[in-house]
């Protein structure tokens, strides 16, 4: 009886493991797994209840909801917000982030909350502390960077909490030459947004309607979202309704303020953007597959409020930004929805593109967001390819000048998820490669993100989602290290060496198919990958070094073909044998054996000195589908079996081309041609994947794009850039 792939699998695991861990291993190997399962339910637990946005509150828009006084006009209309004021000073008299110190931050939010305590008069203790922090501060706004890290609408809404305090008798000790830059960034950015726009349209100014004056409120009040907010900002909501006393902005803050115990966000809601980084932080952090279901859901519920016009981060505003709508294109053209570059065009103006109209400095985030997009354009797409361009030279120019601070978020390492993405394009970057990059560029809990302050975003950025994708990669490295003495000892066993099989190339062979398939129940596969290309080089190494080497392939294809229809006398060869147990351990029945006897033929076939990688990649691609048990799946509709004639072609052209180019790098001639044929079939193979209208099942396509990105990645990365990803994947322990 004839054992299954998963079981010899498994009896060679059980049969290394105590060699390669040891028993000190093996006691934190088990205290991971319990741990493990916990982690991945806290998680699933928080993406269930996911709703309108978990993010922090503001103490800069409280403030403005406690100044709002009830139809009498005697008293505040929501008290509970005075009370969360007094409850949440800091022990240095300011309010604000407490974790991060950005003075902007601390002086919006500490101005605006004693503005609100003076309205009514109350709690002058707590008034004196925030002064104190105020007069002690004022260099600072001199002394910092405001152009790194300067706070949304800062320039105009600051100006006007200034007057207010004056009003009200406050003595602020104002700096007006600290102030002469924030009061000259006000009068230009008012200057470029007429007054009949900011009544007609929804513009980024609403967001800042608290700075403003002399507003036209009949006006206004027509541009309020179905909820009754204005662009969903307590502020911006709380002045509209000391002005107006509309029931509608006074229904918003209401629900707001019991939501929130007291307190308001700097938005609200914030639903769009929370499901889409929240999906996209899972795929980089390589976690991904424990949630397919809840993913799913995300994206569904993205892709209801998805249209040509694009997304904002809350479907509740008629308002648009390039930086929801490139990651809300990004993820869902990557999981497989129909959806149109147009949105993204609307965001093109004299050939750059910004993140909303008249923006005053264009954002890093939102080029990169931008540049990540463009990475899975299909064929014909030439906005995308338009924003390709700029949004990579725009990071380019950054990285050069080390200007790698962004104006809507703080992070961790910013500069090397930029310098990952123009390093290593989607088109060569491997999953488990990208995932280790990224565990050490995330922040967790400490990366924050800005606003009108600075705000928390606390299932995006969440020290569990770390935890577990660090424990998740741990265990993923133990498996490699497992697989790979296993493969190590099997080509020794072989005696391939002897056909010029290194033990660095059997490494090499491993890390691609690992970080590619890294799943830890997809190992028949992974190791089918990794074995076949051991052997493919090993019979490409013997056919080289043959004097004839035309004859050589022809006996050897002769010997393959008797050796897989079960004749003995020319199985006697060492390689030929290797590769008879080889085709017998992928295979489950006679049928995929013959599938996999023939793959072989055909590329002994088609094999050549310099041309063999073309088809190299298909003898992968069917050797991997054997292992899964896909192949020989697809329906007996000819458009099917057409389609996957033609992925087939696309996966030889492209691997053909790209290990050409790289045995070619001293020449470049033709090199321009060549680039632009691989980046044309590149798209088409990007849509053939992606699109996912062909019948054929959506692992099987991956199949062929991951077979497809490790050529491309061999062929664009130094072999000091590959010998840094190997040991940073396989062997460096995660921190």
């Amino acid at each position: 009886m004839k054992v299954s792939n998963e079981e010899a699998l498994e009896a060679s695991i059980k049969q290394v493991v105590l060699e390669v861990d040891g028993k000190k291993d093996e006691i934190s190997q088990k205290d991971e797994k319990k741990k493990m399962p916990q982690l991945i339910n806290d998680i699933r637990s928080m993406m269930r209840s996911i709703g309108d946005g978990e993010i922090s509150i503001s103490a800069y828009d409280t403030a403005w909801v406690a100044i709002v006084k009830n139809m009498d006009g005697d008293s505040p209309q929501f008290p509970s917000s005075i009370h969360w004021i007094i409850q949440n000073q800091l022990s240095d008299g300011s309010w604000g982030d407490e974790a991060f110190f950005l003075v902007q931050d601390r002086m919006i939010n500490t101005l605006a909350c004693i503005i609100a305590l003076k309205s009514w008069n109350i709690h002058e203790d707590e008034q004196e502390k925030g002064l104190s922090f105020i007069r002690e501060n004022w260099w600072r706004l001199e002394n910092e960077e405001l152009d790194d890290w300067m706070l949304g609408g800062f320039e105009i809404i600051f100006p006007r909490l200034l007057e207010m305090a004056v009003d009200l008798g406050l003595d602020v000790h104002c700096d007006e030459y600290a102030l002469r830059d924030v009061f000259a960034k006000r009068d230009q950015k008012l200057a470029r947004i007429p007054k009949d726009l900011l009544h007609n349209a929804h513009t980024s100014l609403l967001f800042s309607l608290e700075g403003m004056q002399d507003v036209d409120w009949k006006r206004i009040l027509k541009l309020r979202c179905p909820d009754g907010s204005i662009m969903s900002c307590p502020a911006s909501t709380a002045y509209a309704l000391m002005q107006t006393g509309d029931n509608k902005c006074l229904e918003f803050l209401d629900g707001i303020i019991k939501k929130f115990n007291g307190g308001a966000p700097t938005f609200y809601p914030i639903d769009l953007f929370e499901h889409l980084w929240l999906v996209d932080r899972l795929v980089r952090l390589g976690i991904s597959t424990y949630f397919t279901s809840e993913i799913k859901e995300c994206l569904e519920y993205v892709y209801r409020y998805w249209s040509d016009k694009g997304l904002f981060c809350t479907s509740d505003v008629p308002f648009r930004d390039i930086d929801d709508t490139a990651m809300g294109f990004r993820l869902l053209r990557l999981h497989g929805y129909h959806v149109s570059p147009r949105a993204l065009k609307q965001f093109e103006m004299d050939g750059e593109f910004f993140c909303f109209a008249r923006e005053s400095n264009k954002s890093l985030t939102c080029a990169f967001s931008l540049y990540r997009a463009c990475q899975v354009a299909f064929l014909g797409e030439d906005d995308l390819q338009r924003a390709e361009i700029f949004s990579h030279q725009f990071l380019h120019d950054r990285r050069d000048s080390h200007n790698l601070k962004d104006k809507w978020l703080i992070a961790k390492d910013l500069s090397g998820e930029v310098g990952y993405a123009l390093d290593m394009p989607w088109k060569a970057s491997l999953p488990r490669i990208e995932t280790r990059m990224y565990l050490e560029q995330y922040g967790g809990s400490n990366d924050v993100w800005i606003a009108k302050v600075l705000y928390r975003m606390y299932l995006i950025n969440n020290d569990i989602l770390l935890q577990a994708a660090k424990a998740d990669f741990s265990s993923f490295q133990r498996m490699c290290r497992l697989e790979l003495h296993g493969i190590k000892k099997w080509s020794k066993w072989k005696n391939l060496e002897m056909y010029g099989v290194s033990p660095k190339s059997v490494l090499q062979a491993y890390f691609l198919a690992a970080s590619s398939i890294f799943e830890p129940n997809r190992a028949t596969e992974r190791l089918g990958w990794a074995r076949t290309a051991v052997l493919a080089e090993a019979v490409s190494s013997h056919f080289r070094r043959s004097t004839s080497p035309d004859s050589t392939r022809e006996g050897f294809k002769f010997h393959v073909t008797n050796t897989c229809s079960g004749a003995k006398g020319s199985a006697e060869s060492s390689l030929l044998h290797a590769l008879h147990e080889h085709i017998s351990f992928l295979s489950f029945d006679d049928a995929s054996s013959d599938n996999l006897c023939e793959s072989w033929k055909q590329w002994i076939v088609t094999w050549t000195s310099r041309d063999c990688q073309g088809n190299a990649a298909l003898l992968l691609v069917r050797a991997i589908e054997i292992c899964s048990r896909r192949h020989g799946c697809l329906t007996d509709q000819k458009l099917d079996l057409y389609k996957y004639s033609w992925l087939e072609h696309l996966t030889s052209s492209i691997c053909r081309k790209v290990c050409t180019q790289a045995q070619d790098r001293q020449s470049t001639e033709n090199a321009g041609d060549s680039n632009h044929q691989v980046d044309l079939e590149m798209k088409e193979l990007a849509r053939c994947v992606l699109k996912g209208d062909s019948g054929i099942s959506e692992p099987t396509r991956h199949t062929f794009l991951h077979v497809v990105k490790s050529f491309y990645y061999v062929a664009h990365c130094s072999p000091e850039t590959v010998d840094s990803h190997i040991s940073k994947v396989i062997f460096e322990d995660v921190i």
